[in-house]
């Protein structure tokens, strides 16, 4: 194992505080839901327009009116009247992303004002920054008041301790990305981009979202083999679940350590596989949206 490779592991393993997540009332069990790469764009995308109707779908626990658990279980797959507490977004949410105060891309208005929405309902929404989507906190954290990291988070859920992250740190070989990562966010990278015109910047994003893809290279087996093996890692370390986006393949596998059941899952994307994740107290489901 490079020495690199060992001190970023022990890093993630120990280094990360462990957030609680809680249900938002006592009288019901905990309920999550988890989805990453939608590369949002045009608000015309198709992918775009199925990803709103998801979310419309579902909704807070404080909306005033009491979920019925039956209705719940019946339509997992259309989410329809799916109630939750926490909705954790890991990654390439957007294709790209600027903002200036309030001022953001008109193109993902409508989702982030369903996200506002979601939020008054009684939703604590978080973010992990993916390799498209970046310099979020002044935006969702400051002005919005939702959960920004950076890298990773570490959750206890209801007992389980969980890592989740978008995944593109997985690979601590691809030094050409990792350099990229580090200058794009760097302050003297932010200072600058605030000099050019919202307009001029997001013609520019839009233009150079592929950058990022091309320099992470490798086909999805090889980037999921190397997400399976740091699941293993981090399992041996003590999480009971690594949650991953970024490698666009929807997976759920259930390993054993330590005489323990650990889950590795990565959420697949909103452009070919409508996949997301569901936590609850039957534990993990990766499903699939269908359109009723």
């Amino acid at each position: 194992m490079e020495v690199d490779h060992l001190c970023y592991l022990c890093y993630v393993i120990f280094m990360i505080p462990i957030r609680e997540i809680k249900s938002k009332s006592p009288e019901t069990p905990l309920r999550c839901l988890f989805l990453a790469d939608a590369h949002l764009r045009d608000k015309k995308d198709a992918h775009y327009q199925t990803l709103i109707k998801f979310l419309s779908r579902v909704n807070g626990r404080d909306t005033g009116q009491r979920e019925r658990s039956t209705t719940e279980q019946n339509y997992p797959s259309s989410g329809r009247g799916m109630g939750i507490d926490h909705l954790f977004i890991l990654g390439d949410f957007f294709d790209f992303w600027f903002s200036r105060q309030e001022r953001i891309y008109p193109g993902f208005r409508p989702i982030v004002d369903r996200l506002i929405q979601l939020q008054k309902e009684g939703v604590t929404i978080h973010f992990c920054e993916g390799n498209h989507d970046f310099f979020m906190k002044p935006y969702f954290s400051r002005i919005l008041g939702m959960n920004v990291h950076e890298d990773w988070a570490a959750l206890n859920c209801a007992g389980r301790r969980v890592l989740i992250g978008h995944g593109d740190l997985v690979d601590r070989t691809n030094h050409k990305y990792l350099f990229l990562r580090k200058i794009l966010r760097r302050r003297p990278f932010f200072f600058l981009q605030k000099l050019l015109p919202l307009s001029v910047l997001w013609a520019l994003a839009r233009k150079s979202s592929l950058a990022s893809q091309e320099l992470m290279g490798g086909a999805q087996e090889v980037i999921m083999a190397r997400m399976v093996t740091f699941a293993e890692e981090s399992f041996h370390a003590g999480y009971d679940a690594v949650i991953l986006g970024h490698c666009h393949k929807p997976r759920l596998q259930e390993f054993v350590a330590g005489g323990d059941k650990k889950t590795f899952v990565t959420l697949g994307d909103w452009i070919a596989h409508y996949t997301y994740l569901l936590y609850d107290d039957r534990g993990f489901q990766l499903l699939c949206y269908h359109e009723e």
